[in-house]
């Protein structure tokens, strides 16, 4: 069947000669004058041209994410790698927070991120497809699709693994190329196909990349991308078909209405699946009332014996009430389910370590490297777990890679000085000190074990003064 020699539609049958498609005639006489406008057909803004704004929204977005990243590197001592207890701190989507009333977590957990290479390629990430989107849609419209299609990542988050503490903006980006997608297939723009063919496959490249480098690597939270996804590719071809003027709101709003009560029922679902039994009320009153989060997670896990969500928070309720061994054996349900997972693993690993247990610690941080070889973490406890073995060397080599591959990780510096103090190896141990006292400024035991070092290889002097100094650190600490 013959194409428009403009756009590559296909045209219809029966068209003998015929090289342009009707929508391009119409097109061409709109742009002459020579036809009304109700002849023309609907035309989505080419999303390429540029609108005249002091500040976009997209500008806004960034900005915002930027400035949440600032507090919370403030927040934890001027670190640029988050733990879990900030993350949650600031508003993480956590299924049993979430799922007990906090629903403002769906949409604080996208201006969050857990690190600074995770908000560098999502600010990347947005600067572009967001720039694009807004030109396209509107101010408005793009500003509805980017928190409808983060929030419904936050669900398909929740859905998929509550027990994961989830962050990023990358649900609502995945949820703009998406919504760039259907536009781009289903909506007519204001020049031929040709035109716009680099553009999706840029965008079908990123999806795809960002889709496939989620399963190869641990961390990366591909429920909450194909939520965004998914919902992104719905109002973008909703938008396209009914309502791709922009000068015609009330039928956007329409759209963005009818998403909404989707986004609902589908909150009310997943609430009814994942969140049955589980009423802990606000952050700070499970913190107050450890007890009766234990109480309520036991039921849950009782009701949901195979869900490893409910075995996993109930094991962190377990800490939180110092009940170490009860706390140890949710997590090894939680691998009995899950054996791929990783951060349960690590963390059952670190729990041996604080019980004394090195060689179940080790044999857990080796499984850990045996399905991600390149987790610096897990060299580090596996460093950590052979010293308490007596096995400096085999400790040495494990934090020099977990160095390699981490450059900044705390503490690894300062374990490895202790492995080399006791191999008397003291000037490799003062330089580790002395590089883990760069990173991470002055510290009393730190200063101790200088000195410990310092004289051990006979310099007096610097002994006295990092004992002085320890002295001194102490004090304050105590004020």
């Amino acid at each position: 069947m013959a194409k428009c020699i403009q756009c590559g539609r296909q045209l219809p049958a029966l068209t003998f000669g015929k090289k342009i498609c009707q929508w391009c005639e119409r097109h061409e006489a709109a742009q002459r004058g020579d036809n009304d406008d109700d002849a023309s057909q609907p035309v989505i803004a080419a999303p390429w041209i540029q609108r005249e704004s002091s500040i976009t929204l997209t500008q806004v977005l960034l900005g915002a994410n930027v400035m949440v990243f600032i507090a919370m590197v403030i927040a934890s001592g001027y670190s640029l790698d988050f733990n879990g207890v900030v993350l949650d701190h600031f508003g993480a989507n956590f299924g049993p927070y979430t799922l007990s009333g906090q629903w403002w977590r769906l949409l604080t957990y996208m201006f969050l991120h857990g690190g600074l290479m995770h908000i560098a390629f999502n600010m990347w990430c947005l600067w572009d497809l967001g720039a694009l989107c807004e030109s396209l849609y509107g101010r408005w419209t793009f500003g509805a699709i980017y928190l409808i299609t983060g929030i419904s990542g936050g669900l398909a988050s929740v859905a998929w693994n509550p027990g994961v503490l989830s962050v990023g903006a990358s649900g609502a980006i995945f949820g703009l190329a998406g919504a760039l997608i259907a536009s781009f297939y289903l909506g007519e723009f204001s020049v031929p196909r040709v035109a716009i063919q680099g553009t999706l496959r840029s965008l079908l490249v990123f999806v795809a990349f960002n889709v496939l480098f989620g399963s190869f690597f641990s961390g990366i939270d591909n429920a909450c991308h194909a939520g965004g996804l998914v919902s992104g590719l719905i109002i973008g071809a909703l938008i396209a078909r009914a309502a791709p003027e922009q000068d015609r709101p009330l039928r956007r709003v329409g759209v963005v209405l009818f998403v909404l009560l989707i986004l609902g029922g589908t909150g009310l679902v997943v609430h009814r699946w994942r969140g049955s039994g589980i009423h802990f009320g606000s952050a700070g009153d499970a913190q107050r009332n450890v007890g009766r989060m234990i109480s309520e997670l036991q039921k849950k896990v009782q009701q949901s014996p195979r869900d490893p969500s409910a075995h996993y928070a109930l094991a962190h309720a377990y800490f939180s009430n110092g009940q170490i061994p009860e706390a140890e054996n949710e997590l090894k349900t939680v691998l009995d389910l899950q054996p791929q997972n990783i951060k349960t693993r690590m963390e059952l690993g670190v729990t041996y370590l604080g019980q004394d247990q090195a060689k179940q610690a080790q044999e857990e941080f080796t499984k850990v490297l045996a399905q991600d070889p390149n987790h610096a973490g897990a060299h580090a406890g596996l460093g950590v777990a052979l010293a308490d073995q007596q096995n400096h060397e085999a400790a040495i080599n494990e934090y020099k890679t977990a160095l390699r591959l981490e450059p900044k990780a705390s503490g690894v510096y300062y374990r490895m000085g202790l492995s080399q103090f006791q191999l008397k190896q003291y000037d490799d141990a003062i330089s580790s000190y002395k590089k883990e006292q760069e990173q991470k400024g002055d510290d009393a035991d730190l200063e101790s074990s200088l000195a410990d070092a310092y004289q051990a290889r006979g310099m007096a002097q610097q002994a006295q003064d990092a004992r002085n100094n320890a002295a001194k650190l102490r004090e304050k600490g105590e004020d």
